[in-house]
Order: structure tokens, then C-alpha cells, then sequence
């Protein structure tokens, strides 16, 4: 019978088997509840009839008995045949990025694009697409007060920046983080190395590499020529009450040139670093989520990784094939450094950007 039970093809045999048991079993008890109730009196056909009235009342339970049964058997021989596969371990990400920075961001994105595409017209006027440019947007007048509009988003958000860096905890952690120090020279001269295949380790950095931090001062090293040059062109008359000419000249050639800088700067080093390097190839969503897995805080930020699991402000992670106690599905929150030895991640180390 147990073998039967584990062949899927038994199963109608079964099932057979099943409903001529079930009916011999009813029937022989209909017939002595029936004789056993009923008086000599009453005929041989009342007999038969009630019999047969009792039948078809239980041939529906008896139905409904066999489709049981045999749910159970397929069910039990499926379990049997595919085996049940474990949920993959749950992916534990690391908050790099808190709303603040990332709204600072896009604020500071959208500008830059907008004086980008407002401003290369501008600078090479003589070109046939910037008079193809002009014509769409309406001529050089509208074309610099949308420029102006840009200009007045990249004010807004470098001045909310340095609040920022100055009344929020977050702010002022990262700045910290982000100062230049002797080991972003060695760690420069190491990744030329690595490039030269003359090792084959890549330096291992804290919260931020070399290229970011020269990513970060290379934009408000810029943000600080192109705000004072071109409010100098912007309010042009009132800066000669107080500036020479050549100041102007100056400032135009300086807000010309750096404009320029920036936009390859932009274009080559920072969407091919952060984008289109292969690793993120075609886009790196922590400017959008704002967080990081746990892999790649292990590959690009191990210093950090190693001081939050040395300080327990997170668990360790769990081997493979090992239920964890208490499953990661948020972002892993930690308690903020001290300024004099950090730990990073805006893995909420910051906790939020609180002041």
C-alpha cells in the first residue's frame, strides 16, 4: 500500500479501491440501522426504498471523502518529488547618503546641467548649434535668464551647504572625512601601481577615497570662482562703483574658463568614476537610495566596514546555511564617531541629519 501510495500512477487504482471500500462499509451499515429500526410489519419494498434513499444522501459525502483522500496522496508525493529550496540570506544595505546630501545633490545636478546647456551657447556664440540653440529657446536674452535661474539654484545650494557642514552632526562628520590627509598621497601612488601591474593589491580606503575628495573640492573649489565671477557679470554696473575694469575682465575670463573646466570635469572624470565605470556600468543608484550593499561597502570601503564591525555598531554577517537571529531588511543604522577616530558610512552612523 505504500508504494502505492508513493506512485503517481496507483492513484486511480487507489481511489477505486477507496470508493468500493467506502460503499460496501456504508451500505452494510444502512441495511442493519435499517432492520434494526424497522418492524416486521413493514414490506420488503419500504425496506429497499429507504435503503436506497439513505444511499443517495452519503453518495456525496463519500465523494467528497475520495477527492480528500486523494488531494492528500498528490500532495504527499509532490513534497516528495521537488524538493523545497531555502529563501536566498537577505541583503543587508548601508545607508551612505542621508536625504539631506542626496537632495543637496540633485539641487546642485539639475543646476549644473541647466547652466551647462545655457552656457557652452553662450561661450561659443559663433557656432552654428549655438544660433540653432538660441532660435529654440527664444535668443540670447532668454537664454541668460535661464542661466541666471541655474546660477540662482548653485547660490542656494552652496549656501545650504555650509549650513550644513556647520549645524548638522552629518555635515560636520563628513567634512572631517573629507579633509585631504598624507594617506590620500600614498594610497594615490598605490592605485598607480596597481594600474602599472606592479602589485596586486588596490589601496583599501575609509568612507572616502582620493577621487572623491578630489571630486568634492574640485566642485566648491569651482562653485566659489563661478558664484563671485558671475555675480561680478551679473550685477556688472554696481561692481565697477567698486571694482576696477580689468576685475571685470577678469571675472568674465575666469567664469568663462572654469565653466568650461567644469563641464569635462563633470563629463569625463565624475560620470565615468561614479557611472559608467564598469563596476556601476550604467548607473551607481546610491544618488538616488542612498544606500550601498554590504559587498560593496566590503570592496570600495573596507576601512569603514572594519572600524563599524570593531566598534559593534553592526553584526557581523551570517555564514551561508546559518538562519540569522534577527534578518537585516532595512538600513543598517550605527552611532556617530568621535572626531578623532571616525568611523563612516552614512550607514546612519551620522544617525539622521539631525544638528
Amino acid at each position: 500500500m505504500e508504494e502505492k501510495r508513493n506512485d503517481p500512477y496507483a492513484i486511480p487504482e487507489v481511489e477505486t479501491a477507496l470508493r468500493d471500500q467506502l460503499k460496501r462499509e456504508l451500505e452494510g451499515e444502512i441495511r442493519r440501522a435499517v432492520e434494526t429500526e424497522l418492524t416486521d410489519e413493514l414490506s420488503q419494498e419500504l425496506r429497499d426504498r429507504i435503503v436506497a434513499r439513505l444511499k443517495a444522501e452519503l453518495a456525496e459525502e463519500i465523494q467528497v471523502r475520495i477527492a480528500r483522500v486523494k488531494a492528500e496522496l498528490e500532495a504527499e508525493i509532490l513534497a516528495r518529488a521537488v524538493p523545497v529550496l531555502a529563501p536566498p540570506p537577505a541583503v543587508r544595505e548601508f545607508e551612505r547618503f542621508t536625504w539631506s546630501f542626496r537632495t543637496q545633490h540633485m539641487i546642485l545636478l539639475v543646476s549644473c546641467l541647466i547652466l551647462i546647456i545655457t552656457g557652452l551657447p553662450l561661450k561659443f556664440h559663433e557656432a552654428r548649434i549655438s544660433q540653432l540653440f538660441f532660435d529654440l529657446v527664444g535668443g540670447v536674452q532668454m537664454s541668460t535668464l535661464i542661466h541666471r535661474i541655474g546660477a540662482a539654484g548653485l547660490i542656494a545650494v552652496g549656501a545650504y551647504h555650509l549650513l550644513y557642514l556647520v549645524a548638522f552632526r552629518q555635515g560636520r562628520r563628513d567634512f572631517w572625512e573629507l579633509l585631504p590627509r598624507p594617506k590620500d598621497v600614498r594610497d594615490l601612488f598605490r592605485m598607480l601601481r596597481y594600474f602599472l601591474g606592479k602589485t596586486d593589491e588596490k589601496p583599501r580606503f575609509g568612507r572616502f577615497s582620493y577621487v572623491e575628495k578630489f571630486d568634492y573640492w574640485a566642485v566648491y573649489w569651482g562653485m566659489v570662482i563661478m558664484i563671485g565671477s558671475g555675480l561680478i557679470l551679473w550685477f556688472l554696473e554696481t561692481s565697477l562703483q567698486f571694482l576696477p575694469k580689468f576685475a571685470a575682465d577678469i571675472a568674465r575670463e575666469a567664469h568663462s574658463d572654469e565653466g568650461l573646466l567644469a563641464t569635462l570635469a563633470i563629463i569625463i572624470w565624475h560620470f565615468y568614476n561614479v557611472h559608467l565605470n564598469p563596476e556601476h556600468f550604467p548607473m551607481n543608484w546610491t544618488w538616488w537610495t542612498g544606500t550601498v550593499s554590504e559587498q560593496e561597502m566590503r570592496i570600495h570601503h573596507p576601512l569603514e566596514y572594519e572600524d563599524l564591525l570593531a566598534s559593534r555598531a553592526i553584526h557581523p554577517p551570517v555564514p551561508a546555511g546559518v538562519p540569522a537571529v534577527a534578518p537585516v531588511t532595512a538600513p543598517v543604522a550605527a552611532d556617530p564617531p568621535s572626531p578623532s577616530a571616525p568611523a563612516e558610512g552614512t550607514l546612519r552612523a551620522p544617525g539622521k541629519s539631525s544638528p
